[in-house]
């Protein structure tokens, strides 16, 4: 059957290192026999330079129709000045938003051959291999009342909503337990129960859905703030780890640094599952668009080829091709290539296309 994929580079390195997921998929169609059409649009800052739009509707109609959506990344300097509704973080929200994309499965992963790599002393970053599921519909991100207004004494407030409803709170620990059952069957939920009305509900709620239905999962609460202070002293402590919105978007970067670089991990957002079976996904790098390197083909694009192998893993239930990509990446990390973000002593430093090459060539071996 083909699978339709539409993907999005964006801005920055988004085109850079999206070009070797290009390469990656030519090869598995080539060797492995998928199907897999692909289809390009704009979104970001070089949709708002055609169009004056982070993201038309013709792109939001491929993503809309699309089996999966491969995303580079956007933004930049250039865009900072541009009306906040039409920033090129909008077009990202917007495919977030319209896709019903809830669920952000953020691994945090540390190969062996990087363990030295990290900020943290080796022995608390070896094996290190934990999943943070972040609420990406609600919470302060999307609740309304939200904006700026000016007050009678010539002051201005800015006022943001945190808010969540039951079915947003279940929904989402669901994810975070049913990927516990298929790992170390753990899951820590962070939030602010004791400052926060939304955190004693959300706490409420995931202790609830426990008792009904996952009582055969550990689940334990945490603090969000101490969550983060955990996860800098003794991360391997954890396994899955569910938050909302906005303390899932910082503790899922704090996780991602404990590996070395953020140029290494990937990132799957989910929607829930139609009628028919089918469930709309979008698949990116956690990096950003990294204007300063941009177009020198210094970029790393293992966190965007990895995030392929999330894709074939989660959308198209190719756990063997999945983890043929993850055995690649790995070995050729074994070899001493790295890309200059993840640069060592006495290892040969390449470029971009350098390491998708390296990556297709330890494909073939393993395929072999």
């Amino acid at each position: 059957m083909t699978q339709n994929l539409l993907l999005l580079p964006g801005d920055g390195i988004g085109p850079e290192v999206m070009a070797e997921v290009e390469r990656l998929i030519a090869w598995f169609n080539a060797k492995a026999h998928t199907k897999f059409e692909t289809t390009h649009d704009l979104v970001g800052g070089a949709s708002y330079d055609k169009h004056g739009l982070p993201i038309t509707e013709a792109a939001m109609k491929k993503a809309l129709e699309a089996d999966a959506v491969l995303f580079g990344a956007v933004g930049g300097p250039k865009y900072a000045s541009v009306p906040y509704d039409k920033r090129p973080e909008a077009g990202l929200l917007r495919l977030r938003k319209d896709l019903g994309l809830f669920a952000n499965l953020r691994p945090a992963l540390c190969f062996d051959a990087l363990k030295e790599s990290s900020t943290l002393k080796p022995e608390i970053v070896a094996g290190l291999d934990i999943m943070i599921v972040r609420e990406l519909t609600g919470g302060v991100y999307f609740g309304e009342p939200r904006g700026i207004t000016n007050l009678p004494n010539g002051e201005r407030r800015a006022v943001d909503t945190q808010v969540y409803a039951t079915h947003e709170i279940h929904r989402i620990a669901r994810v975070a337990f049913e990927l516990a059952r298929l790992r170390r069957n753990k899951v820590a939920s962070a939030e602010k129960h004791n400052v926060m009305t939304s955190g004693l509900l959300w706490k409420e709620e995931v202790t609830k859905l426990h008792a009904a239905e996952y009582k055969d999962v550990e689940l334990t609460h945490i603090l969000a703030d101490n969550c983060a202070m955990q996860l800098v002293r003794n991360p391997k402590q954890f396994d899955v780890i569910v938050t909302d919105n906005l303390f899932g978007d910082i503790l899922s970067d704090e996780a991602a640094q404990l590996t070395g670089s953020i140029g290494m991990l990937p990132s799957a957002s989910l929607g829930a599952r139609d009628a028919n079976g089918k469930q709309r996904a979008l698949y990116e790098p956690i990096h950003g668009s990294a204007p300063d390197i941009a177009g020198q083909g210094k970029a790393n694009p293992i966190a965007n080829i990895l995030s392929f192998a999330m894709c074939l893993r989660y959308s198209f239930a190719m756990k063997k091709e999945a983890g043929l990509v993850e055995r690649a990446v790995s070995a050729v990390l074994d070899q001493g290539l790295r890309t200059p973000d993840i640069m060592q002593p006495g290892m040969r430093q390449i470029g971009t296309s350098e390491m998708g090459s390296a990556i297709r060539a330890a494909l073939d071996k393993l395929a072999a």
